[in-house]
């Protein structure tokens, strides 16, 4: 074959090649390109037993995947919170992202240990935009001595924010089931006396409701901490302060606390405190609350929420109305606290995580505008309009929101459904004028004369200090003394029983607990500037 002629055939096949080749390079970036579109999958351990939306179906999570790239599947414990997640910790099985309180041993756990990424050097390797979107404040007071952020809050509020802002309600209320209330003479329940008594009368007018049992008093579950009812939410009513003469106070040997206690006491005595409040957990509780079997309670409004519309729905009348409850012997106003600069929940993203990048991403457009805006009013068009530059929520969509709320997160999934990263102050830019007659816009409106910034009094203990190791040990201690003193014969047991807890409390090194107490309440004033 002559040299033309192989020239020419090297040529040919080199022309083949390079066809072949571009052939592949564009099945190639094909490939990428749908690679690309495909949205990739995270884990979200969210580390409450009770949160149950899912994600996918509904148009909100449906809108998050469209506008980042990113679908869900949430993680949630089926019994204790706790012992799952130090179980996920020691096994260093973390999911891509994890949800917890602020004030959990946990967060500083996974941070020491270095299962987290700082969210600041992701951000500014992938996402930038995240230092827009951040609220710089809440950046700088969760920034650590190492001059990293690895959490990032929900629900956050300033000082400034209640100085601005007279619509900001605190989440404790004084509840009673209205029709109940009302027949016996809607009375007054701020005096020890007036409570007894007419816990008595609707016990004995309602014995059932529903064919129920009526339960004439009602709490949060009972923990290993305590009962927020009977203990922390109690004192607050009672608007029992916090630090006396710049030391932090003892709020539960306080003359107007012990009172109270001991006129739940005789309640107990007298059968009113049901063997439930003691034993049941949220799921049981729900249950009860949407058949309206308790009376009153001291409670988280948001908590009951849901129920509160079930019960709406069913007949207006048989709803829980927030009233003037607990006082002091002096009749001070409640104060009631509204959320602090610590939020309520801090999401962090794990070094498990495969796609850290895409992770970052996500925690930015959660919390932009865009993304709280969504979370909040669900997709324009479908689940709300714009009318004459005010939000308007559909019709049908807001009936679904007060008839069936595991219906409307279903098929809608907005009005906080994920809450992760809500930002309150944010939403109330579009927050509608609540009807007279919503039933959980009254439970807020009532809070909001009471509610005041305390969030320099909400302490965070070290596990691994001595002063972190004292409280957990009275907490715990405290949570074995509540019920005995509730459930005390006579007011002699409770005052034998009260002793004991205040003796071997001192033993377990209560002041200490005071000493960093004050430490941190002194230091927490000077960060937010409230010397």
């Amino acid at each position: 074959m002559g040299l033309v002629n192989k020239r020419l055939k090297y040529i040919g096949l080199l022309l083949s090649a390079a066809v072949f080749l571009s052939g592949c390079s564009e099945e190639a970036e094909e490939t990428e390109e749908k690679a690309a579109k495909e949205p990739v999958t995270l884990q979200w351990y969210i580390n409450y037993s009770w949160y149950n939306t899912d994600f996918g179906e509904n148009i909100v999570s449906q809108k998050i995947t469209e506008d980042t790239g990113v679908d869900i599947q949430f993680i949630t414990p089926t019994g204790n919170e706790a012992e799952l997640l130090n179980s996920l910790i020691s096994a260093d099985n973390l999911p891509d992202i994890i949800t917890l309180g602020w004030w959990e041993d946990q967060v500083d756990i996974m941070i020491e240990k270095g299962m987290v990424y700082a969210l600041n050097e992701l951000a500014e390797e992938y996402d930038p935009y995240f230092f827009q979107v951040a609220d710089e404040d809440v950046v700088e007071w969760y920034t650590r001595e190492d001059g990293n952020i690895y959490c990032y809050p929900n629900s956050t509020y300033k000082p400034k924010d209640y100085e601005e802002h007279d619509n900001i309600g605190s989440n404790q209320t004084f509840l009673v089931r209205k029709d109940i209330y009302e027949a016996i003479g809607s009375p007054d329940m701020t005096t020890p006396e007036g409570f007894a008594a007419a816990v008595r009368a609707a016990a004995a007018m309602f014995p059932e409701v529903d064919g129920e049992p009526l339960i004439p008093v009602g709490s949060h579950i009972f923990n290993e901490t305590g009962c927020n009812s009977f203990d922390q939410y109690l004192q607050n009513f009672l608007a029992i302060p916090f630090e006396k003469d710049g030391v932090y106070y003892d709020r539960y040997t306080d003359e107007d606390y012990v009172t109270w206690l001991k006129m739940f006491r005789e309640l107990g005595s007298e059968g009113y405190l049901k063997k439930d409040i003691f034993i049941d957990q949220r799921s049981q509780m729900e249950e009860k609350l949407a058949k309206g079997q308790y009376f009153c309670m001291i409670y988280q409004r948001t908590d009951m929420a849901d129920q509160e519309k079930e019960l709406y729905a069913k007949n207006p009348d048989r709803i829980y109305i927030a009233v003037d409850g607990p006082r002091n012997s002096a009749g001070d106003d409640p104060m009631l606290p509204g959320a602090g600069i610590n939020g309520w929940t801090v999401t962090l993203i794990s070094k498990n995580c495969e796609h850290p990048e895409k992770a970052i991403e996500l925690f930015s457009y959660l919390i932009s505008e865009e993304g709280q805006k969504l979370t909040y009013l669900g997709v324009e068009g479908e689940t709300y309009d714009t009318v004459d530059g005010k939000i308007v929520l559909k019709e049908e969509v807001n009936d679904l929101l007060n008839r069936d709320r595991n219906e409307y997160d279903r098929i809608y999934g907005a009005d906080n459904a994920y809450w992760m990263f809500q930002d309150n102050v944010m939403q109330l830019q579009w927050k509608s004028e609540s009807e007279e007659d919503d039933p959980v816009a009254q439970l807020e409106r009532w809070t909001m004369p009471y509610t005041h910034y305390l969030a320099q009094y909400e302490m965070c203990f070290d596990a691994n200090t001595k002063a972190g190791n004292c409280d957990s040990q009275i907490k715990e201690l405290w949570s074995h003394t509540l019920p005995k003193l509730l459930l005390a014969p006579s007011e002699e047991e409770f005052d034998a029983i009260f002793a004991e807890f205040v003796e071997k409390r001192e033993k377990l090194g209560f002041s200490i607990v005071v000493e960093e107490s004050t430490r941190q309440v002194k230091e927490t004033k000077a960060r937010l500037g409230l010397e």
